[in-house]
């Protein structure tokens, strides 16, 4: 019988604290806000309508950040979310004018019916879609890097839209539009509401249930590997930046049915809105690991502290300053994520 005994390894005190800190703080640190306001302001803001004005407000940039989602998983980033929804905006807005038959008309809402809508709606669609394409294709095939591709993109799907519209916004939607979709409700939920969750469950179910999930994983963890190992990694990456140019595609008839416009000016920061909200759901920067409910945790921060903020009478702007230091807390904590993962 060998007298040998076996090394077990131990786990350090501060390896204990670091998986402690790093497991699930940001759905803690949501809990916890929503709490605070709770508790200081409970009438106003855990009344139905204070709760329902925060799911709309976060829909349309649920839908981007999960489309940011599967860029930033496979080690790339989507600048261009916001210009590609103006753009699809734009042209959705534009067709369904045509349509109509209210080319001349400058404001207030049309009387188009659902087949125009239903035209409109997939012209945005296969719009976004196309821009994704074009983003997938310059990084994975000439391998620009998508920070450049993307910084490009966002430029030229802005002038896009602006050349298209002459820099005006189109201020006529089809009033089935807006009074269906934009206010409609689904057994007293928003339409918009639904959309987004709908949206987030079916790339949820893609993202993570999915072989083709496993593969947006894994060329995130190591492209050249995944490559090797048989994965058409090309392929791979050109479907998920079409993906987000998708959720581009769904968030601009959204946007359009919500405010009656296009709202070209409007969208300057949703690149850095998703970066942001994905990242503080626990997607690393790094790429590999990642998950879509982890996304919608970070999507609700900025909105639950700025509502907070202006119930308390707090001004506003105070939220950016709040909202700098857990984005940099967040990406201090996937760096000791990472570092957990190496000693393991």
């Amino acid at each position: 019988m060998s007298n040998e005994t076996a090394i077990v390894p131990v786990e350090t005190t501060e390896e204990r604290m670091l998986r402690l800190v790093t497991g699930g703080w940001i759905f803690f640190l949501l809990i916890a806000l929503i709490a605070v306001f709770l508790i200081l302001r409970p009438q106003q803001f855990g009344s139905a309508y204070n709760v329902q004005q925060l799911a709309i407000n976060a829909a349309i940039l649920l839908v981007l950040a999960t489309g940011q989602t599967y860029a930033i998983i496979t080690s790339g980033i989507d600048l261009s979310v916001g210009s590609v929804l103006v753009f699809a905006s734009v042209v959705s807005a534009k067709l369904m004018l045509v349509l109509s038959g209210a080319d001349g008309t400058t404001y207030g809402t049309t009387a188009a019916g659902w087949d125009v809508i239903a035209i409109g709606t997939a012209a945005a669609l296969l719009t976004g879609a196309a821009w994704g394409v074009l983003n997938g294709f310059l990084i994975a095939v000439t391998r620009i890097q998508p920070l450049i591709v993307t910084l490009g993109t966002m430029g030229m799907a802005l002038g896009g839209a602006q050349i298209l519209s002459g820099g005006v916004d189109v201020r006529a939607m089809p009033e089935l539009l807006v009074t269906q979709i934009g206010s409609g409700r689904v057994l007293g939920i928003p339409m918009l509401v639904v959309i987004a969750v709908v949206t987030v469950i079916v790339a949820g179910i893609v993202l993570h249930l999915t072989r083709f999930g496993l593969h947006v994983f894994a060329v995130g963890s190591n492209a050249e590997a995944s490559r090797r190992s048989g994965i058409p990694t090309t392929a791979r990456l050109i479907q998920v930046y079409a993906i987000s140019g998708l959720m581009a595609g769904i968030a601009a008839v959204m946007a359009n049915a919500r405010f009656s416009t296009t709202t070209i000016n409007g969208h300057a920061m949703d690149n850095l809105a998703t970066i942001s909200a994905v990242v503080l759901g626990g997607t690393s920067l790094f790429g590999g690991a990642g998950t879509v409910f982890g996304t919608v945790v970070g999507v609700f921060i900025p909105i639950i502290l700025l509502n907070g903020f202006v119930i308390l009478g707090i001004p506003p702007f105070w939220q950016t300053v709040a909202m700098g230091a857990v984005l940099i807390l967040a990406v201090w904590i996937d760096q000791l994520k990472r570092r957990l993962r190496k000693r393991g």
